[in-house]
């Protein structure tokens, strides 16, 4: 499990009354994204949002390209700061929250077992209990943030947090620390939701795929930071200590998000009216986002197969070694490939990144499936961290694009749901695949699998102009 969970970047990690989604062949991405609708939070779009500009808040990011002089050129204007104080104080709080989650998801397995006497099986639910409570609230998530604000729902989630957190020391039975880490899970899919809506609303839209890849590094140094801390802490002091720690984990974000301004936020929402069905599923699922969505459920099914039967693959081919530095590689990788695909996505178009990172993952596959040589894992590892580490912000950026600010909350929340339901099924599918082929053959066939992948991706979002031409030139289009 631990193997499973140290390499992704999806846990994760990271809605209102959506619009119906746009048309991919005519709609101009960043041209609503960066916008917030002066109206209440979390109601539908009406015709007020085809008034001018001048009634709505624009995002920081777009007031300084707005700012530029206007016989200023569409390059220079694309570069508007993505850095600002808010910024950077949630990507410490969005960090804080990701070191929590990897800190406690590598030992909890073993706690369980150690603590209360359980099967291995047993420990390991009380692991991955944490991802199912997730996943379920990524379904109201986004709601929440919209309609009730980001930074709100942003403070009192990381409140909830560092109190549960003090709760896995009362723990005293195993129902009750089930009933903790399923709560826990819920407590952070919220509040990551919250965090990285703020992120994206403080980012420039013309500036939205480099921004993200930068922002996601808070979660890629976690999963290096927060397995090694736990384990020194529980090697040195004990699991109380740890617990402790995370505590303090916890309360010290909750301080720093005390400082983020609330520009940008929605007003209060109005009272509750009443509402249709598709009202209902419409506010936890965006329709916009489902098709990038469904790109996004393949590619999790895929890395999770990897990451879930990478261990019994090369203990099977004595390829042990190379399986250490696995996600050396892959995590090494894919910081330094987050400085130069986000720019290259934001001035190119998101299909020369998006495919390429196909390309690449799809010999990943090819690779691993043919491994004869420690080095061949390891590159593996290095292609993966290019391929999954590339798509990951890459499409979340293409995701957000689709909607207008006010109602990022429910984007966000949509791709993490369809992110996550791929981490889910993967192994379990392609599991059987593997008991009746053999994992050699399971990773051919995902190979084939990510190949065919671009041909999903062309359908539900390669053809819009933003994927043909670059955000930043569809921005100032």
């Amino acid at each position: 499990m631990a193997s499973r969970i140290r390499g992704s970047d999806s846990a994760t990690a990271a809605g209102p009354h959506p619009t119906s989604p746009a048309d991919p062949d005519t709609d101009t991405a960043g041209s609503s994204a960066g916008t917030c609708s002066t109206g209440s939070a979390g109601s539908a779009p009406t015709d007020a949002d085809a008034k001018p500009a001048t009634a709505r808040t624009a995002s920081a990011g777009e007031a300084a390209e707005a700012a530029a002089p206007a016989g200023s050129s569409a390059p220079a204007e694309s570069r508007a700061p993505i850095w600002s104080r808010d910024l950077a104080l949630v990507w410490v709080v969005n960090f804080c929250l990701a070191l929590a989650f990897y800190g406690l998801i590598t030992i909890m397995a073993v706690y369980a077992v150690t603590r209360f006497g359980v099967s291995d099986s047993t420990g390991g639910l009380a692991a991955s209990i944490f991802v199912v409570g997730a996943t379920i609230a990524r379904l109201f998530a986004g709601g929440l943030v919209d309609r009730f604000g980001r930074r709100r729902v942003l403070w009192a989630g990381l409140a909830a947090c560092a109190l549960v957190a003090a709760l896995y020391l009362a723990a005293s039975s195993l129902p009750l620390l089930l009933a903790v880490r399923a709560t826990h899970g819920v407590l952070f899919a919220v509040t990551s939701t919250a965090a990285m809506t703020l992120a994206q609303a403080r980012i420039p839209s013309s500036r939205r795929s480099e921004g993200t890849g930068y922002f996601a590094l808070s979660i890629t140094l976690s999963t290096a930071i927060g397995p090694f801390m736990s384990l020194e802490i529980v090697d040195g002091s004990g699991y109380d200590t740890l617990f402790w720690s995370i505590f303090a984990t916890h309360a010290a974000a909750c301080l720093l998000a005390l400082l983020i301004t609330a520009k940008d936020e929605p007003p209060a929402p109005e009272p509750a009216r009443q509402r249709t069905a598709r009202g209902v599923l419409t506010s936890m699922v965006h329709p916009a986002v489902l098709p990038i969505g469904l790109f996004m459920l393949v590619i999790g099914c895929v890395y999770s197969t990897i990451v879930t039967y990478l261990n019994s693959y090369t203990e099977q081919e004595g390829l042990e070694q190379g399986a250490s530095l696995f996600f050396v590689a892959y995590a090494t990788v894919m910081f330094a490939s987050r400085f130069v695909m986000g720019r290259l996505q934001d001035r190119r178009g998101d299909n020369v990144v998006v495919y390429s990172a196909i390309v690449v993952f799809a010999g990943a596959l090819l690779l691993l499936g043919t491994a004869s040589a420690d080095w061949m894992i390891v590159a593996t590892g290095a292609l993966t961290g290019f391929g999954f580490g590339t798509l990951n912000p890459a499409c979340q950026a293409a995701a957000v694009s689709r909607v207008p600010q006010e109602q990022f909350g429910v984007a966000i929340s949509t791709f993490f749901l369809m992110l996550d339901a791929g981490v889910g099924l993967g192994p379990v599918v392609l599991g059987l695949f593997a008991a009746a082929s053999g994992y050699a053959a399971m990773f051919l066939v995902l190979a084939g699998m990510m190949l065919l992948s671009a041909l999903l991706y062309l359908a539900v979002h390669g053809r819009r102009p933003d994927a043909r031409h670059g955000r930043a030139a569809a921005t100032h289009a």
